[in-house]
C-alpha cells in the first residue's frame, strides 16, 4: 500500500487531518474492531485512521466528499476489503449498506450537529459510533439535566443512544491545527424494545418546541400542546424549565401531548 502524499486542506470541507499516531492507536483501541465487523468511516481524509482499521475490520466502507482524496484512497485498497464512495455524508442512506454497521469518523465541525441528527434517524442499523468532534459538542451530548451544556442535542442523543465521552485530543494532533480542542465520544444505540411506543416525530416536536423557548417555564413553552394539569399528572412540575428535564421525561410528555404538537414548532 502506497502512502498518501499530503493533501492541501480545503476550507470549504472543514478539513483538519489527523496525523498523531498515538491518537490513532487510542481511537482504534476504543473501537476494538474485529474480523466480523462492517465499519463505515465518514470523512477518512488522508487515511490515517483508515490504514489502522482496514487490516482489522471485516469490511470497511468509506464516504469522502473530497473527490481527490476519495480517488487516492480508492487506488490504495483492495475493493474486496475497502469500498470507497464519493459523496456527502449528510445524504448517506444506511439502508444501502449491510447492517449492523459500526460507524467511525473525524466529523467536520461545521456540519457535525446535522450529521449526528441524520445518523440518529438511522440508528436502528447501527451497532455503535465513535466520533471525533469539537469538545464543546461532546460536552453537550453527554451533559446532564440542569447543567449549562444541556440542551436539545443532549436530549436527542441520549434518547436514542448511551453516550460516553472517552478522551480529549489536543489541536496539535491535526494538520492544520483547529482553534478548538477535540474529544472522542462513543454512542451505543438503545435497543428497539427501549424505544417501543415512542412516537419519534412527536418526541422531536416536543423537544424542539421546548428548547425553542428555553427561557420559559414548561407550562408556557409547551402550551397549548400540553397544559399544566397534564404535566402535573405526569409528575412533572410545570414551573420547571426545559433544561431541567431528562430525555425520559420528554418521552412521557410526548405520549401525553396533543397530536397537533408537530404544528407548533
Amino acid at each position: 500500500m502506497t502512502a498518501l502524499r499530503q493533501h492541501r486542506p480545503r476550507k470549504r470541507f472543514g478539513q483538519h487531518f489527523l496525523h498523531d499516531r498515538r491518537v490513532v492507536e487510542r481511537i482504534v483501541a476504543a473501537i476494538d474492531p474485529s474480523a466480523g465487523d462492517r465499519l463505515l468511516e465518514i470523512g477518512p481524509g488522508e487515511g490515517a485512521l483508515t490504514a489502522a482499521l482496514a487490516g482489522r475490520a471485516g469490511h470497511l466502507f468509506l464516504i469522502e466528499i473530497d473527490r481527490d482524496l476519495a480517488a487516492r484512497l480508492e487506488g490504495q485498497y483492495d475493493p474486496r476489503q475497502v469500498t470507497v464512495q464519493t459523496g456527502d455524508a449528510l445524504r448517506v442512506d444506511l439502508r444501502a449498506l449491510p447492517a449492523p454497521l459500526r460507524v467511525v469518523g473525524n466529523l467536520p465541525y461545521n456540519v457535525s450537529t446535522p450529521l449526528l441528527f441524520h445518523l440518529l434517524s438511522q440508528a436502528d442499523r447501527i451497532l455503535d459510533m465513535h466520533f471525533m468532534l469539537q469538545r464543546e459538542v461532546v460536552d453537550r451530548m453527554v451533559a446532564q439535566p440542569s447543567s449549562p451544556e444541556y440542551g436539545r442535542l443532549s436530549v436527542t442523543v441520549q434518547h436514542r443512544c448511551r453516550a460516553e465521552r472517552l478522551f480529549t485530543v489536543a489541536s496539535g494532533a491535526f494538520r492544520p491545527p483547529p482553534r478548538v480542542e477535540s474529544a472522542i465520544v462513543r454512542l451505543v444505540p438503545r435497543p428497539p424494545a427501549e424505544l417501543a411506543g415512542v412516537d419519534e416525530v412527536r418526541f422531536a416536536a416536543v423537544v424542539t418546541r421546548a428548547f425553542s423557548h428555553r427561557r420559559k417555564t414548561l407550562r408556557n413553552a409547551l402550551a397549548p400542546a400540553v397544559d399544566a394539569a397534564a404535566l402535573e399528572r405526569l409528575g412533572i412540575d410545570p414551573g420547571l424549565r426545559p433544561e431541567n428535564l431528562s430525555f425520559a421525561e420528554y418521552r412521557r410528555i410526548a405520549a401525553e401531548c396533543t397530536p397537533d404538537v408537530t404544528d407548533l414548532q
